[in-house]
């Protein structure tokens, strides 16, 4: 034996293995409680799958109820936008009749109520 070196098996030897790689003998308690951490492991990752599907199953039905209301709201859009435009021909024919427009006193910058309503029927 040389001295300096230590024996085989020393603390030394041993502190510079990886821990993990040595086969030490397990014992039952040991046993059991890695089958019951795996299995508790196992039941976590099923609760947080299914938690991470329910998840993006209420995302796509919030998609989809957001797609139906934009095209509904589209389609409102369409609407109105027709009706702004029938309004806005009905305006202009009726400004090239309307009396109140016509009348060289109206051209005078005095303040006035809303013509509209003087030139409904009555």
């Amino acid at each position: 034996m040389s001295q300096g070196l230590p024996a085989a098996g020393s603390v030394l030897q041993r502190s510079v293995s990886a821990p993990g790689n040595q086969a030490q003998p397990q014992s039952p308690e040991d046993d059991d409680r890695k089958v019951r951490r795996r299995e508790k492991n196992r039941v976590a990752a099923q609760r947080s799958r299914k938690k991470q599907t329910q998840k993006a199953d209420k995302l796509h039905e919030e998609y989809e109820c957001l797609e139906q209301e934009n095209t509904v709201l589209r389609r409102e859009i369409g609407k109105l936008t027709e009706e702004l435009k029938h309004l806005s021909e009905a305006l202009k024919e009726h400004e090239k009749m309307c009396p109140l427009l016509l009348c060289p006193m109206n051209f005078v910058p005095v303040p006035r109520p809303d013509p509209v309503p003087g030139c409904l029927p009555r």
